[in-house]
C-alpha cells in the first residue's frame, strides 16, 4: 500500500505542472560592457521628461500634475508631433519619454505611471494597425501566428530594412536617493 501511495505521489508531482507568474514586460538594456559608449546628443525638445517624487507627488514637463487622466493623451501628443509643434518632438523615432522616480516612490504610482506610458504607444501602434488596444496587446503576446506578426509590423511601422517607425522610446532613470 505504501508502495502504490508513494508511486501515486511520484506520477502527480511529475506531471503537475505550476503556473508561472508573468512579471513586468520591460526589455532591460545590454549591460554597459556589452555595448561601445555613444557620444549621442538629444535635443531636449525631443525629451518628454515625467518624475515622481517621494511623495508620488508627479512632475510633467517641469509643471506639477496632480490628475493623471491628461497624462496619455499628452504623450501621444509628443509623440506623434512630427515637428509641428517646436516645443515638441521631432518625430517619432527621436521622441524619448524619460520616467524618473525617487526611492520613496510608492510601487502602486510607479507602476500607475509606467502603465499610462506604455498605453500612450500602445494606443499608437493599435491605432496605426487598425485595431483596439485589448487586441493589440494580445496579438503582440503571440507573434508566431502570421496574422498577428503583419499587425504588428503595420502598427510599428516595420521598414524593409527592419527599423521601426515609431519604437517605444522609454528611458526609466535610476531612482534618486532622496526619498524615505
Amino acid at each position: 500500500m505504501a508502495d502504490i501511495a508513494f508511486l501515486l505521489l511520484t506520477f502527480f508531482l511529475v506531471t503537475t505542472t505550476i503556473a508561472n507568474d508573468r512579471g513586468l514586460s520591460i526589455q532591460l538594456p545590454p549591460p554597459p560592457e556589452a555595448q561601445p559608449p555613444e557620444d549621442i546628443k538629444v535635443q531636449e525638445r525631443n525629451m518628454f521628461k515625467i518624475q515622481i517624487n517621494s511623495s508620488d507627488a508627479l512632475l510633467v514637463e517641469g509643471e506639477p500634475m496632480s490628475d493623471v487622466s491628461g497624462l496619455k493623451e499628452m504623450i501621444k501628443k509628443f509623440i506623434m508631433n512630427n515637428g509641428m509643434d517646436p516645443q515638441s518632438s521631432d518625430s517619432p523615432e527621436k521622441a524619448i519619454v524619460s520616467y524618473k522616480t525617487d526611492r520613496g516612490t510608492s510601487h502602486k504610482r510607479f507602476i500607475e505611471i509606467l502603465d499610462i506610458i506604455q498605453g500612450a504607444y500602445y494606443d499608437i501602434y493599435a491605432e496605426r494597425a487598425g485595431v483596439t488596444n485589448s487586441r493589440w496587446r494580445e496579438l503582440s503576446s503571440d507573434l508566431s501566428v502570421p496574422e498577428n506578426q503583419v499587425l504588428y509590423d503595420k502598427g510599428r511601422g516595420r521598414r524593409p530594412d527592419g527599423t521601426i517607425e515609431i519604437p517605444m522610446q522609454l528611458s526609466i532613470a535610476e531612482p534618486t536617493k532622496v526619498g524615505n
